[in-house]
C-alpha cells in the first residue's frame, strides 16, 4: 500500500464530523445541566442530585473525548506534513496515533452513550417512584 498524503486527508471529514458531534452532545448537556441545578435549587430533589452527578460524568467524558478527538485531527495535520517533508515512516507512525488516539475518542463516546442512558434510567426511576408512592 502506497502511503500519500490523501490517506491521512481522507480522516478530516471523519474527524470533523465526529468534533460536531460530540460538541452537539456537550452543548444539549450543558442546557440540561443549567435546567436541573435550577431544578434542584427549587426543589431539593434525591433524583435530581443524581441526575446532576451522572452529568458531571458525563461531561468530564466528552470533554476526554473531544480531548483525544483534537490529538487524532493534529496527529493527522502531523502526518501530512510529514508526508509533505518526506519522512514517510514518521508520517505513517504519526498517522498510526491518529487513530490510536480516534479509536479511544470513539470509546470514550460509547461510554458516554452508555451513561446516558442510565441518566434515562434515573428518570424512569423518578416516575416508578412517584407512581408507588
Amino acid at each position: 500500500m502506497e502511503f500519500t498524503i490523501s490517506t491521512p486527508a481522507i480522516l478530516f471529514s471523519a474527524i470533523s464530523l465526529l468534533m460536531l458531534a460530540y460538541t452537539n452532545r456537550f452543548l444539549a448537556l450543558a442546557a440540561l445541566v443549567r435546567q436541573f441545578i435550577q431544578k434542584f435549587a427549587e426543589e431539593k430533589d434525591k433524583h435530581l442530585l443524581k441526575q446532576i452527578h451522572n452529568f458531571k460524568k458525563r461531561l468530564t467524558i466528552i470533554k476526554y473525548t473531544q480531548l483525544f478527538g483534537v490529538v487524532s485531527f493534529l496527529l493527522c495535520v502531523i502526518s501530512m506534513f510529514s508526508i509533505f517533508m518526506n519522512m514517510i515512516i514518521a508520517a505513517e507512525i504519526i498517522f498510526a496515533l491518529s487513530l490510536v488516539a480516534l479509536f479511544v475518542s470513539l470509546l470514550l463516546s460509547l461510554q458516554e452513550v452508555l451513561l446516558s442512558i442510565g441518566a434515562l434510567n434515573i428518570e424512569m426511576r423518578k416516575i416508578e417512584d412517584e407512581a408507588l408512592n
